[in-house]
């Protein structure tokens, strides 16, 4: 019988398999004698064919789907979860909150452990336990019961948020993963906006305990596509390659290692890094504001879950299904960003590719211009569905047009984050996870009471000034941003490399050109905006290649992440 493992991880025939290996090619060595791809290789996922990696892709964004839309699906049934329990729908709302914060606490986890046992083995043990304490959820008898399903579900199904981005990294290339990426990143706002709606049908038929049912439904229907997911991550295949030669046997090759076998690559010194530099990062001039900025913003896409309702079931009438539905115009709202984000991912891939140097903050446009918008949309929400007499066409439209602005914004900053900080983008951005999705998480607590102390008009206008003293930071970045940078200790410069003291920079230190080669390449683009770097259309080889490997995936969209490959090779 086959091995269901071999089933399910290859992507195409073995160039060595254990059987026939001595009649095969020399296994393929880098030029320090590791283990490593050859040009080519069929084992390299950027070598498969596009078909195979855009059905990953998909597959990848099917996992993020469930996790965003099970984030708020619960929002259009508070008042169910309120008559059920004897509680008011702020408690009620602690299903939200308690969900988010599991959002916090999962990436700093899961991420690490991607590197150590491989993409695919988290995402099949991960879902899984999402979907079994989604029964609890279901069938919970008390609301404790509730609370603590929400919190696990929230904590486990967060790791497509952080170890998603780090597959299409393995996947594409970094010009051609633009489309990809935008995908990706336009899911992370059109699932909470399609959960209330759900949710509020759902409201009017049935009860709480159906949204659910819904989740487990997809759930179940995601995970029969999530076990065709192979093994992407790179160093992993590499390891599994490894040992397939030396059980081989093959005379001169019985000790050959992949390159993150080297050393004492142990969870304990991954960890070490993960769950300590970013809050020191945090704390950073350009990571602070930006997380500032960003916490902003999320909690704002969750306090829509409750103005919603207030705007058009309060204030004109409509049930809990039909009032839910002008969430749709953000769901639009956030594909026009990603069609933005597309076009600006191409134009900068051309300047990238005729040889012209983007500095970081360059890649604030699209912060600036969200910056701009986002204030703008805010009054025009508020003061629209201040007053019933206004068409609900018009504050709606005005949603589209926020939903493009926060988009923008999120992706915006998330490129600074990642050329500023470079080899340490991954930390800024994992902490800048962690502080938005905290803010978000109290967004269902203090809403209600906001809005009926303030109107419609009067909280959205607090909220809209805020924004438009936000928006003079991505304007503050633009111009003064380089200036910052040099004397920042993690956001290293032309100007001025990382500070000898760390033990990262050391390491990087011994490792004479391949640390140059890092700080020489053009400054990275982030891969949420889906806006890469040119690398010269060529694949670096042994050691090179694997650090730029390492760039890739650090570049991701931390909605969620916190991946950072260079855990896995800290001791090299």
């Amino acid at each position: 019988m086959v091995n269901l493992g071999r089933i399910l991880s290859r992507a195409t025939a073995k160039p060595f398999t254990t059987g026939n290996l001595e009649t095969e090619e020399r296994p393929y060595l880098n030029e320090n004698g590791y283990v490593d791809f050859k040009e080519g290789d069929v084992e390299d996922p950027h070598n498969w064919s596009t078909t195979r990696r855009w059905y990953i892709t998909l597959c990848s964004v099917l996992l993020l789907v469930n996790a965003t839309f099970a984030s708020s699906s619960v929002s259009g049934c508070l008042p169910s979860v309120s008559e059920d329990f004897g509680i008011s729908e702020e408690a009620a709302g602690l299903t939200i909150t308690l969900f988010l914060l599991g959002y916090c606490a999962g990436p700093l986890f899961f991420a690490p452990l991607s590197e150590y046992y491989g993409r695919r083995w988290i995402f099949y043990s991960t879902f899984l336990l999402y979907i079994a304490f989604n029964f609890l959820c279901a069938f919970a008898p008390n609301f404790g019961s509730l609370l603590v399903g929400r919190f696990l579900t929230g904590t486990f199904v967060s790791a497509p948020l952080s170890n998603g981005p780090g597959v299409l990294a393995d996947l594409w290339g970094p010009v051609e993963r633009g489309n990809a990426m935008a995908i990706f990143s336009c899911m992370v706002w059109v699932g909470p906006s399609l959960g209330p709606i759900v949710g509020g049908f759902l409201q009017l038929t049935k009860d709480w305990r159906w949204s659910f049912y819904v989740l487990l439904w997809m759930g179940g229907g995601t995970a029969l596509f999530m076990f065709t997911i192979p093994e992407t991550y790179g160093p992993k295949i590499l390891v599994n390659r490894a040992r397939r030669i030396r059980q081989a046997k093959i005379p001169g090759y019985e000790n050959v290692k992949a390159p993150v076998e080297e050393g004492d690559r142990s969870l304990i010194q991954i960890y070490k890094v993960a769950l300590t530099r970013p809050w020191i990062i945090l704390f950073d001039t350009i990571s602070f504001l930006c997380a500032v900025y960003m916490s902003v913003v999320y909690t704002l896409l969750y306090m829509l879950f409750t103005i919603y309702p207030i705007v058009f079931q309060q204030r004109r009438g409509w049930n809990a299904g039909v009032g839910e539905l002008p969430l749709i115009g953000t769901t639009v709202g956030a594909c026009i960003g990603a069609v933005i984000v597309i076009f600006d991912s191409k134009y900068k891939a051309k300047k990238l590719k005729a040889g012209v140097e983007i500095k970081p903050e360059d890649r604030l446009t699209l912060a600036i211009i969200g910056g701009i918008l986002f204030p703008i949309t805010m009054f025009w929400f508020a003061w629209t569905a201040e007053y019933n007499w206004i068409h609900w066409s018009v504050p709606t439209i005005a949603g589209v047009f926020l939903a493009t602005a926060l988009m923008l914004i999120f992706v915006g900053y998330l490129n600074y984050l990642v050329d500023s900080y470079l080899m340490y983008a991954a930390s800024a951005i994992a902490v800048n996870t962690v502080t938005r999705s905290a803010c978000g998480a109290a967004a269902p607590l203090f809403t209600n009471y906001m809005f009926e102390a303030l109107g419609i008009g009067g909280g959205g206008s607090l909220i809209g000034g805020v924004a438009t003293v936000l928006a003079v930071i991505p304007f503050a970045f633009y111009k003064y941003g380089e200036r910052i940078r040099i004397r920042s200790r993690f956001a290293p410069t032309n100007l001025q490399k990382p500070k000898p003291d760390d033990e990262e920079a050391q390491r990087r230190e011994k490792g004479g050109k391949a640390a140059e080669l890092r700080t020489d390449l053009p400054p990275p683009l982030s891969s949420s905006s889906s806006t890469m770097m040119e690398d010269g259309g060529k694949e670096l080889r042994g050691e090179k290649r694997q650090e730029g490997e390492d760039d890739d995936i650090r570049n991701e969209s931390r909605e969620l992440t916190v991946e950072n490959v260079e855990y896995g090779k800290e001791q090299q």
